[in-house]
């Protein structure tokens, strides 16, 4: 009885240390991840923006991590590279908003100076 308890404990520490030792692929965080990235350059974010280089390079070593197996870094890079392709998605929109917001400044200015003169 008390081998087959011996045996049964060591079965099950085994089994949850090696459940523990092994991360499962990051499958959604890698489409997640790619997703940031594809709308990230639909807004018209490039490379030349900093956090959208950083976001290609994470996303491309955390792809180069899936064959090898390693799930953990590919997770954390694949997290990273999508907040990078986040912040870069904002920084263009912003960008964009404070040209728009110029323009608007700029025609109300515009408008401003007429309705002046027809005074």
């Amino acid at each position: 009885f008390c081998v087959n308890n011996r045996y049964l404990c060591t079965l099950a520490v085994s089994l949850v240390l090696s459940g523990c030792a092994s991360d499962p692929a990051p499958l959604e965080q890698m489409r997640l991840s790619e997703k940031a990235l594809l709308q990230a350059r639909a807004v018209g974010a490039t490379e030349q923006l900093p956090a959208m280089l950083t976001a290609e390079q994470r996303f491309a070593r955390a792809q180069k991590n899936m064959p090898e197996h390693d799930y953990k870094r590919a997770r954390m890079l694949a997290e990273q590279a999508e907040l990078d392709a986040r912040l870069a998605e904002a920084q263009v929109l912003v960008a964009k908003s404070q040209e728009q917001l110029n323009a608007l400044n700029t025609r109300i200015t515009r408008l401003r100076k007429q309705l002046g003169d027809l005074q």
